[in-house]
């Protein structure tokens, strides 16, 4: 008889069909996990790969071909938020000027008729010289010196400078800064001329149409042939001639050396009577801002940039500010106690009786400011009704400068050749905001024009006119500048800084019509910053 087992309940039975579900429930959780990791990572390469994508694309977009137009360079800004863009992306047409018509800017001289009536010959070399301080320096030099040779003319006076290169290497030229000269005649390599090649030569002619205080220096390889050397003074004397005693001041920082005035260290002394007026024209060649200021007597403020102020008053315990490629003209009386100093960090200049010199002062609290200075006059044209109106925006971000990565300036937000070109007609009245959040200052330079300020940070100018043409912008400030077209040609508009102008803070003012045939780049011969 079959035996049978004890039937056992429900209740204590096994619970297969739990464990297989948690089992299940489990694996089921593996699964989703590992789709969900599988869908991460492959989110993580699409991610990786379109990042590379950019990047490389970025990479090879910012690079520049061996020979290129300044044409080229920038998105035509046609003013009041309107861009152009040409072909290739980038140039505007050449021959899209007001008449239809097109010139070159090798076309755009002086009276090539009219004889010269101051002549200069400039031979640029480099070499190794000793300042006059003692400091042994490799250098370039212009007639064998430097500062080069001061030039003096009379206003209205055409002036003609034949440079010669002798052995400089990377080409030279001479820019006229401050100098509202022909476009041809502005001296930026592969702009408006080609670099002058060892052995070569090339002559400058233009007429000095503004007395002022101005300096000439290389705009080929500038962020080191100016370091170097290769500068001078220009002064424009006023057509009547001068009526005080006049001395020019460059001051300079050599490679390795500290800061001269004119050449020479520590302290100059300049001879003048006591009760004679002198006129001191300083002028920063560095690439930073400077304080200077008076010790000895008050001083007036003449003028800034080639332009007399209008009603100048007397100043006491302030320092001026003056930016990197910019000029102050001071005008001191020699007090009966023997001299004045003017001064700047390191240097300064004594003027009065050889036997007499005040002590040096340390440098006021308070900078003048060049807003409220002076009295207002009307200009000339109405700023309030411009034809055009641009934005300068000055900032910083990382990407690529013709291929190489960095952490670069920027225009508006772009870099390279996506920067703006600004585009103007001979005749507007030209707005622009020029604006810095790069986190540094910057001295920003408008080539063969002078800008009115109009404000700073909302603050309107009440003072004199104010015209500059190298204006400091520091970080977190703004200025409303204005002028007139009238000057035609292809203009830089960079930082005086000049490494910062290499790195990318540079465009131009391009008139509508205006061609240049010299060409940028690598294989060219022309490199102007």
């Amino acid at each position: 008889m079959p035996v049978h087992a004890p039937r056992q309940s429900l209740r204590g039975r096994p619970s297969v069909s739990a464990d297989a579900a948690a089992s299940a429930s489990q694996s089921g959780r593996g699964a989703r996990g590992r789709r969900l990791s599988r869908i991460l990572r492959a989110t993580a390469l699409l991610i990786a790969g379109a990042l590379v994508v950019a990047i490389a694309t970025s990479w090879i977009s910012s690079q520049r071909a061996p020979v290129y137009s300044a044409m080229a360079m920038g998105v035509a800004d046609i003013g009041n938020g309107a861009t152009v863009v040409g072909g290739d992306g980038h140039a505007h047409d050449p021959a899209a000027g007001p008449d239809g018509g097109s010139v070159s800017v090798s076309e755009l001289i002086e009276d090539p008729h009219r004889s010269d009536d101051v002549h200069v010959e400039l031979t640029a070399r480099a070499e190794s010289i000793v300042l006059a301080g003692g400091e042994r320096v490799d250098a370039f030099t212009l007639n064998g010196t430097t500062p080069g040779p001061e030039i003096r003319a009379a206003q209205g006076e055409l002036i003609e400078v034949v440079l010669r290169n002798e052995d400089v290497a990377g080409g030279v030229t001479l820019h006229w800064h401050g100098v509202d000269v022909p476009a041809a005649m502005d001296g930026v390599a592969g702009v408006t001329q080609d670099a002058v090649r060892p052995s070569e030569a090339f002559t400058y002619r233009f007429v000095a149409e503004d007395a002022g205080s101005y300096w000439y220096h290389s705009h080929q390889l500038s962020h080191a042939q100016v370091l170097g050397g290769l500068f001078g003074a220009l002064v424009i004397e006023p057509a009547d001639g001068l009526v005080v005693d006049d001395v020019a001041a460059l001051l300079h920082t050599y490679p390795g050396t500290s800061r001269t005035l004119t050449g020479m260290s520590g302290e100059v002394a300049h001879d003048a009577a006591v009760g004679s007026t002198a006129r001191v024209r300083l002028i920063n060649t560095d690439n930073a801002a400077t304080a200077a200021w008076v010790s000895g007597a008050s001083f007036l403020v003449v003028a800034v940039d080639g332009t007399e102020l209008r009603e100048p008053t007397p100043v006491h315990a302030a320092k001026l500010l003056l930016t990197a490629g910019g000029r102050i003209d001071l005008e001191v009386v020699v007090p009966a106690t023997g001299a004045v100093r003017v001064q700047a960090p390191g240097v300064s200049i004594v003027l009065g009786p050889s036997d007499t010199a005040p002590p040096s002062q340390p440098a006021p609290d308070r900078f003048l400011d060049l807003l409220d200075y002076g009295s207002p006059a009307p200009p000339a044209f109405d700023p309030a009704q411009p034809d055009r109106s641009f934005t300068y925006d000055i900032g910083r971000a990382p990407g690529f400068l013709d291929g190489t990565p960095g952490i670069w300036w920027t225009i508006n937000g772009r870099m390279g050749d996506d920067v703006p070109m600004y585009m103007v007609q001979e005749g507007d009245v030209v707005r622009m905001r020029i604006s810095n959040a790069s986190g540094e200052a910057h001295p920003m330079h408008l080539h063969g024009h002078h800008l009115l300020v109009l404000a700073r940070d909302g603050v309107l100018a009440s003072g004199s006119p104010w015209w500059v043409d190298s204006l400091h912008v520091e970080h977190g400030e703004s200025y409303d500048v204005a002028f007139v077209a009238d000057n035609p040609g292809i203009w830089m508009d960079h930082c005086h800084n000049l490494p910062h102008a290499s790195e990318g803070l540079m465009t131009h003012l391009s008139y509508e019509g205006v061609t240049t045939p010299f060409l940028l780049g690598r294989d060219s011969g022309n490199e102007p910053e």
